[in-house]
């Protein structure tokens, strides 16, 4: 009987030991092929994609040139609002801060601005920054596009 038992538990633990053993060599070669870098690049193309073609970062955290266009040299840099309240409003924002690189905060409160639409004040931002309600996913791969910025 305690042999069987002996050999039972040994049947059990052998599939163990080989998923322990398998999944550090799997992230050596993911590491050795760059599929980390392929991920973190498809993380900030979504990323980019939610930001540009989605949210709309740039039309109040890029400044315009004389011509009404986004300019390409400052993406995402932040400056005076453009964008004005048709009412009056004193909690209207007057400067758009700078998101590209380094946004403001850390990356837990940026997760949770972009997932809840709480600011690191522990209250709604101030207009015209709407109160995005994004997945943790979404969110993420924003912050991951905003900090690849230069």
């Amino acid at each position: 009987m305690n042999t069987l038992k002996a050999v039972t538990v040994m049947l059990c633990l052998v599939p163990a030991i080989c998923i322990c053993q398998t999944a550090p060599a799997q992230a050596r070669q993911s590491k050795r092929t760059g599929e980390g870098d392929v991920n973190s690049q498809r993380l900030i193309e979504r990323g980019k994609y939610i930001a540009e073609g989605v949210a709309m970062c740039e039309r109040c955290h890029t400044q315009r040139d004389e011509y009404g266009k986004p300019d390409r040299a400052h993406w995402l840099h932040g400056g005076p609002t453009q964008t004005r309240s048709t009412y009056p409003s004193p909690s209207w924002a007057i400067v758009e801060p700078r998101i590209a690189g380094a946004p403001p905060g850390t990356d837990a409160e940026i997760i949770t601005l972009l997932t809840t639409g709480i600011s690191r004040t522990g209250k709604p931002p101030n207009p015209p920054m709407p109160p995005f309600r994004m997945t943790r996913e979404d969110a993420e791969a924003v912050l991951a596009y905003l900090k690849s910025l230069r």
